[in-house]
């Protein structure tokens, strides 16, 4: 693992090199890379073939950032990952993997420079558009009780919200990032949104949309929008957490696919 500097944070980044195709992999919000992998969203774990990047987002996990809301901006956070991938895998196509905040970030970046990427899976879309104004406000709400309460009463309160059927049989976890930063983050998230539709059908590469149903924070609306946008999309969906296991496989036959 590595630290690399991007302005005002430094990430903590691994590289697993098993030569192939290049492929970086994003979590989502409050997440981190270990998070995900508790969580069965870690696609990556073991994709074999590749050289797969993975990468804590500023302030979160073991990376560092300021308590400043604009910095864990999708587009700020877009362009951190474009100077990652300008490191590790200069003027080479990459294949993005990323859940939720980590799918918007990947969207921004391939809007930003399109021909950065050979393809896509976007886990878990968020809310966007229409459906991302209650978002960001519940987000603005949580940055208010974390400053007046305290993390822990921010933690019992989302205790009161049974997690999607497919994620049901996973422990319990906490965000991966230190209290300071967590109203700064959930701001910069609540002052974000996906790019346009429009934005979003010139990006011409295969691009595979996972979802699952019963999550109001990532609802099947954007899963379904998006797969109408893309111009080469594929929208699979998991009712059981057993679904969710077969992802993996998935994004390794896509990415020996644009191999």
């Amino acid at each position: 693992m590595a630290g690399f500097d991007v302005p005002g944070a430094s990430l903590e980044v691994e590289l697993s090199d098993e030569g192939g195709h290049p492929v970086v992999q994003l979590h989502g919000l409050t997440s981190s890379r270990a998070r995900d992998r508790v969580l069965d969203l870690d696609l990556g774990h073991g994709l074999s073939g590749t050289r797969l990047l993975r990468y804590d987002a500023r302030g979160h996990g073991h990376s560092r950032g300021r308590a400043v809301p604009d910095d864990y901006l999708w587009p700020n956070l877009a362009q951190d990952l474009l100077h990652v991938l300008d490191a590790w895998f200069p003027d080479e196509k990459v294949y993005g993997v990323g859940t939720s905040m980590g799918s918007g970030t990947l969207m921004h970046a391939a809007v930003a420079d399109p021909q950065r990427f050979a393809g896509l899976t976007l886990l878990l879309p968020p809310t966007a558009w229409d459906t991302r104004v209650a978002q960001a406000e519940q987000y603005r709400r949580n940055a208010a009780l974390i400053e007046e309460a305290g993390e822990a009463a921010f933690l019992a309160a989302g205790r009161d919200f049974p997690p999607p059927p497919a994620a049901v049989g996973h422990p319990e976890t906490v965000p991966e990032v230190v209290e300071e930063l967590l109203p700064s983050v959930f701001r910069g998230a609540a002052a974000s949104d996906l790019p346009t539709p429009a934005e979003l059908a010139r990006i011409d590469v295969p691009v595979r949309i996972l979802a699952w149903v019963d999550d109001p924070s990532h609802p099947m609306s954007t899963a379904q929008t998006l797969a109408r946008v893309f111009p080469r999309a594929t929208l699979t969906v998991a009712e059981t957490a057993d679904d969710v296991r077969r992802w993996p496989a998935l994004l390794h036959e896509d990415v020996g696919r644009i191999s």
